[in-house]
């Protein structure tokens, strides 16, 4: 057996002993999680946007219910770009031998930032007056950057990763005016902002630079699910990991050290307190944010590996299909909010919406059903056909 050295200590890891399974449960429902936590955001950017949020979050105008509503979505985009690159290493290490995941990460990044400004754009606007560079543009620019630098040393994938999710907080004073020399780079990269405007406007919405270190970090998780660590050594180096990240930033936010753009204080109540100390800045995601989110990922990622019931299994349907399903569902909430703008009418000024946020979380439900069994079938396609194309959703 061709055993190398573990990144992690007393781990070993060998090319011929990397994980055997195609797909690895655990990781199918975090990602089927995810999916789910996604769902609710969107169908609130749907149907009660006359409450939209600001970043952070204003505690003046925004309910609690509405808040934790929206602080759920807070998951979703560090555990997709994460997993991404666990899954990227992955890929390079199979059953048998080792292989560059270099093209494979180019093509589908590219293929993900044609899909965000074309069937992912639409589904939001019904138009193309605006190209809203979002989260699946950002993951696609991340994995084109990780097919270039996966070619470095495992230490120094490390090292950079860690660089810019704790160092780009620094960044944060630095900006350009439009129209500055720097302007739409920096807007790309580390600030939001209309990097053209012409017959349409291109907007990046998702700062790339602090998400190409979350997938960084990733791929060096990967080696944990290489097929010589045990389940119970791996579940005791995600908790540990995700303790660790909670530990640190209950420093960090605690005494307001760094992390963070603003500061938290005391509020007039316990639960606004909570509320404010929580309250972190997702574009660009600063460190808390991302320590927050990724270390929740990896605890819930050492729970999932000792689950078995059928609402894991739901999870994982929705896991192992999930561009298919979030393309979809995009465009059944399109669709059916024009139906019912056109039937029922606005409410609220040119906006129908509705009147309380449990129903935000019913409306998921109900949404997630109907589409359970198209992805199930779908998902039962995808990894049966030799159809290569369809591998991409």
């Amino acid at each position: 057996m061709n055993v190398t050295a573990s990144p992690y200590p007393g781990v070993a890891t060998a090319s011929s002993e990397a994980v055997t399974k195609s797909r690895i449960a655990s990781i199918d429902m975090m990602r089927g999680l995810v999916i789910l936590l996604m769902a609710v955001d969107h169908v609130r950017e749907r149907y009660f946007y006359h409450l939209n949020v600001s970043d952070p979050m204003d505690l003046d105008t925004t309910s609690p219910a509405l808040f934790f509503t929206r602080m759920t979505a807070h998951l979703c985009a560090p555990t997709f770009v994460f997993l991404t690159g666990l899954s990227a290493w992955l890929y390079a290490h199979p059953a048998r031998g080792q292989r560059s995941p270099s093209g494979f990460l180019f093509k589908r990044g590219l293929f993900l930032v044609l899909i965000e400004a074309t069937l992912v754009n639409f589904s939001w606007m019904g138009n193309f007056e605006t190209v809203w560079l979002q989260v699946i543009w950002a993951i696609g620019i991340s994995m084109i950057a990780l097919s270039v630098l996966v070619k470095l040393p495992f230490w120094a994938i490390a090292a950079l990763g860690f660089l810019i999710v704790f160092g780009h907080n620094l960044l944060s004073p630095i900006s350009f005016a439009p129209g500055e020399a720097g302007y739409t780079l920096w807007a790309i990269l580390h600030d939001r902002g209309f990097v053209y405007e012409g017959a349409f406007r291109i907007k990046a919405s998702y700062p790339v630079l602090p998400w190409i270190g979350v997938i960084l970090l990733g791929y060096c998780a990967g080696p944990l699910y290489a097929r010589t660590v045990d389940m119970q050594m791996r579940r005791k180096l995600l908790l540990g990991l995700g303790l660790g990240c909670w530990a640190l930033l209950l420093v960090l936010r605690g005494l307001n050290i760094y992390g963070e753009v603003l500061p938290w204080q005391s509020q007039e109540s316990l639960l606004l307190t909570v509320m404010d100390f929580v309250n972190f800045t997702k574009y660009p995601p600063s460190l808390n944010f991302v320590l927050l989110t990724v270390g929740a990922a990896l605890l819930l990622l050492a729970w999932f590996e000792t689950l078995n019931n059928w609402f894991m299994d739901v999870l994982e349907v929705f896991g192992s299909a999930p561009m298919f399903i979030y393309i979809v569902h995009l465009y059944v909430l399109l669709i059916s909010y024009r139906i019912v703008l056109a039937t029922v009418g606005p409410n609220e000024g040119e906006l129908f919406a509705l009147g309380a946020v449990w129903q935000i979380w019913a409306i998921t439900v109900l949404l997630v059903w109907a589409l359970y069994y198209p992805t199930r079938a779908f998902a039962r396609f995808k990894h049966s056909t030799d159809m290569a194309w369809v591998k991409y959703f």
